[in-house]
């Protein structure tokens, strides 16, 4: 889909990818209308007073809402061209003692989210999940896999409607709120910085990645795909020793629902994924057209039988010195 002159509407927009999706909307598509939809009003008179959406203040529009109240969204879907749904409940030991608030987010919101796009005549729907999707352990992931799966299977639904419903699925983006990177900055000049386990590994993504990613979904997604990014893991131990060579580090135990290591392609999700050459898609192989989309199109290359991309077998790994490069170049210390 091109943007230029479109409507698009962004739930959780006042968050990190909210923000940074619309200023690159902004930059570099011409969109007729961006739309932030979330439930903050003290986020959104901050996003509102920033200069890029200040001098774009007549195409930007703030709505208060959440995911929850299908009425508002349907409201708010009113002639929008293609909705990016980013709002969720993300926490991970949050979700283990508030599992029922988590249910009605993230899985009750995604089906309120693909049941007003049908309604409102949207085109296309891009929703983020993330690699706690892939054979779940905790709560947050399970409510993630649910909606991915809401999301695909609304693809068998539309009948004739001129919609499409995909996923794009991404690790820890570098610098987002609440993950290991800021926080290990504030303990900086601090001599312990807590580790839950020391052979733990995540995947980790830049913002720009993760917009482009999204991106090429909106362009080249057919309904039905899950789309996962090729991107580098490191070892939360070199993350602590990028930031202070010299700290001293606390094993604490890993939290309640915490991985060792983070899974985006299980060997199960392996008989119905391809390589895209910059990314990975995961089919709907119970939609016929697609399947056949794919096996057709000889750019596309099946993986082997029982491949797996997790965040320590991955060959892309980031060294102490290249995980100080990207920190001082994405985050501000």
């Amino acid at each position: 889909m091109d943007l230029k002159n479109k409507t698009i509407l962004i739930t959780g927009g006042t968050g990190s990818f909210g923000k940074a999706f619309s200023a690159e909307l902004l930059r570099k598509h011409k969109p007729k209308k961006i739309i932030i939809f979330s439930r903050d009003e003290l986020k959104q008179f901050e996003m509102m007073n920033q200069d890029i959406y200040k001098k774009n203040r007549k195409i930007m529009r703030f709505l208060i809402g959440d995911v929850r109240d299908y009425k508002r969204l349907e409201f708010a879907m009113d002639q929008v061209d293609c909705v990016v749904h980013a709002a969720a409940l993300k926490q991970v030991p949050t979700a283990e003692y508030n599992p029922g608030e988590f249910v009605k987010t993230n899985i009750i919101g995604a089906q309120n989210i693909i049941d007003a796009s049908i309604s409102s005549d949207v085109k296309k729907v891009i929703a983020l999940s993330t690699d706690k999707a892939a054979a779940p352990i905790n709560l947050y992931g399970a409510t993630k896999l649910c909606s991915d799966k809401l999301f695909i299977s609304a693809n068998n639904i539309i009948g004739n409607r001129q919609i499409t419903f995909n996923v794009v699925r991404y690790g820890n983006v570098m610098g987002s709120r609440g993950s290991v990177i800021p926080f290990f900055q504030k303990l900086k000049k601090t001599d312990n910085f807590p580790i839950t386990d020391i052979k733990m590994t995540r995947f980790n993504i830049t913002m720009d990645k993760g917009i482009r990613l999204v991106l090429f979904a909106l362009k080249n997604g057919k309904g039905g795909e899950i789309f996962i990014s090729k991107i580098p893991s490191y070892k939360i131990l070199d993350v602590a020793k990028a930031i202070n060579p010299n700290c001293k580090i606390k094993i604490i135990g890993i939290r309640p629902g915490e991985k060792i290591h983070e899974e985006m392609i299980t060997s199960s999700d392996s008989y119905s994924t391809y390589d895209l050459g910059n990314c990975y898609s995961i089919i709907d192989q119970s939609n016929h057209t697609l399947a056949n989309f794919y096996k057709k199109n000889k750019k596309f290359r099946k993986v082997p039988a029982g491949f797996t991309y997790n965040s320590f077998n991955n060959k892309d790994k980031l060294t102490v010195a290249e995980l100080k490069t990207l920190i001082k170049k994405y985050l501000i210390s």
